[in-house]
């Protein structure tokens, strides 16, 4: 038996509605909203924008999102694109000639149009039941009067201290805001962002669409070029989101939905497909919470290096290159990889030419109606690009650093483009209709984490809270444009099993039990077709966060 104690599971069990969210004070907004009588995404965007302000390292005004929305009334399940574009005067053949040999992780030349508050109006617009006062309240109250100081938050304003200070110099506006005492923040001292407050006034006020066409746009255009920024007043009016259709596989019987690219959501698509084609563990092996055993594992690991080369291939703006979509998920394709796999042996892996994946937040909701939202958002790397307008509060992402300089790079840098995006929210579906809301934060490991849940749920047959806290484990590349051979795994698993990963040839790094350097994984489960069909909900937050599910 492990020296690791089993965590007390985090589920909670409601017969109207749900959320879940790796933050506590989020959740608990969201509830409100739904018990207010809102949506699923009025709950949806009342999270955010309260993770917005308490997890800013994470999330935020300034940073991207991608839905998925099962609309219940017309049986239908939508994905929405809330991720930004390059700015129109910047391309990598302009960044090449000032001596450019890639595009920096920081600073305001990684800055792309932050897209998840345009997100925010065309859902509400479309499925909103409540008015955006109501929506954005519980952020404006958290922002102006402050919240408790949180570990999570304390370590990464001291993580991301003197990474800023380097990238932008130590009397940054990021400083100013999220360090103005000059010192570490006390554990539950009280954290106060008025400048966040007054702009979240301002959308709630004028509505989400002023920060791209009114006073809260110009105020923007205004901070971002004194940072440095290439993006414009124009860049931001010309902003828009985009609506389409989830793409999806089967496995074993279930219907495995996530955002179609930009998005990197085909990679999960791809390990299922090629899961698939083995036999599973027994269920026993996954009861308890203890996870797979080292052959299973060993798979999930070979099929992600084959899933992520492929990512690195094709993944980009669709608008601008075609990805076979279809093709990477052609039976005849799927078999032709798993041929490529040594059940035994670990293989090597091609150099990535992509950077390393970074931190998000993931949420969930679901109403009483069955709507059901599965919504992630993101700055990016901790605080993203580390520029803070002080006069908005407003925290800029640095999705841009994802950008290539190389010309014949997939995803080159090109005017008013979207990045490939590690981003990917996921919904499995059972006899056409949901089953589970789910998603991870987690950069390159948001598909191999939820590979790894799907398997758990169907194979193992557990529940959602064990699933969400079981033992977890990644492949990375150990740096930019390496091969993604690093292995994290939690020292949790059975005894045995990452010495057998070892020795199939893996390099396996064991990481603290329960970290967030695994991911923060939440799932919703819609019992027996959840309350719009006479059924329930349960609701799992990942025992690595600072979350709790709330439900009523």
């Amino acid at each position: 038996m492990s020296e690791f104690p089993l965590v007390p599971v985090l589920l909670a069990r409601g017969s109207r509605g749900a959320v879940v969210a790796p933050h506590h004070l989020a959740t608990a907004a969201g509830l409100g909203v739904l018990r207010a009588g809102g949506s699923a995404v009025d709950a949806a965007i009342a999270t955010n924008a309260v993770l917005a302000v308490v997890a800013p390292e994470a999330c935020g005004l300034g940073g991207d999102a991608f839905w998925l929305i099962w609309d219940a009334a017309a049986g239908r399940q939508l994905a929405l694109n809330g991720s930004g574009r390059a700015a129109a005067a910047l391309d990598a053949a302009s960044l090449r000639a000032r001596g450019l040999e890639r595009l920096p992780k920081r600073g305001p030349l990684t800055i792309t149009v932050p897209g998840a508050v345009r997100s925010w109006s065309d859902a509400h617009r479309r499925f909103g039941r409540v008015s955006r006062q109501a929506i954005l309240a519980p952020a404006i109250e958290l922002a102006a009067g402050g919240f408790p100081a949180w570990d999570g938050f304390i370590e990464s304003v001291e993580v991301t201290d003197s990474i800023v200070a380097a990238a932008l110099g130590g009397e940054s506006g990021w400083a100013a805001v999220y360090r103005p005492h000059g010192r570490p923040w006390r554990p539950g001292e009280r954290v106060r962002l008025p400048a966040l407050a007054a702009t979240l006034e301002r959308l709630a006020l004028a509505g989400f669409d002023d920060l791209y066409e009114g006073e809260l746009a110009e105020r923007q255009a205004r901070g971002l070029a004194a940072a440095g920024s290439p993006i414009t007043l124009a860049d931001l009016r010309d902003h828009t989101s985009t609506w389409g259709n989830p793409i999806g596989t089967d496995y074993r019987g279930v219907r495995v939905t996530t955002h179609p690219p930009n998005s990197q959501g085909l990679v999960a698509l791809e390990i299922l497909a090629m899961l698939e084609r083995f036999e599973p563990p027994p269920p026993g092996l996954f009861a308890g919470g203890r996870g797979a055993d080292a052959p299973w594992i060993h798979l999930g690991i070979e099929a992600s290096k084959l899933a992520m080369a492929d990512r690195d291939a094709f993944i980009t703006d669709p608008e601008f290159r075609p990805i076979p979509v279809d093709r990477l998920l052609d039976p005849a394709y799927i078999a032709d990889l798993v041929r490529r796999i040594d059940p035994a042996r670990a293989a090597p892996a091609p150099a990535s030419r992509q950077p390393r994946g970074g931190g998000t937040i993931y949420l969930a909701a679901v109403d009483e109606d069955g709507v059901a939202v599965s919504l992630i958002e993101s700055n990016y790397m901790g605080f993203g690009s580390g520029v803070v307008d002080p006069a908005t509060g407003i925290a800029y992402q640095n999705r841009g650093s994802y950008f290539s300089l190389e010309p014949d790079h997939p995803n080159v840098l090109e005017p008013r483009k979207r990045t490939l995006h590690t981003l990917m929210p996921g919904m499995l579906l059972r006899d056409g209709r949901p089953w589970v809301v789910a998603g991870s934060m987690g950069g390159d490991a948001q598909p191999q984490i939820y590979a790894q849940l799907v398997s758990a749920l169907v194979d193992g047959r557990v529940d959602v809270a064990t699933g969400v806290a079981a033992p977890r484990w990644f492949v990375e590349p150990e740096d930019h444009f390496m091969p993604p051979l690093a292995v994290r795994a939690e020292p949790r698993f059975r005894p045995g099993v990452l010495e057998a990963l070892e020795a199939m040839g893996h390099p396996v790094t064991r990481t603290a039990p329960f970290t967030g350097e695994l991911g923060h994984c939440h799932a919703i489960e819609l019992v027996d077709g959840g309350p719009a069909e006479g059924g329930t909900l349960a609701a799992a937050t990942d025992p690595r966060s600072a979350g709790l599910p709330a439900t009523f």
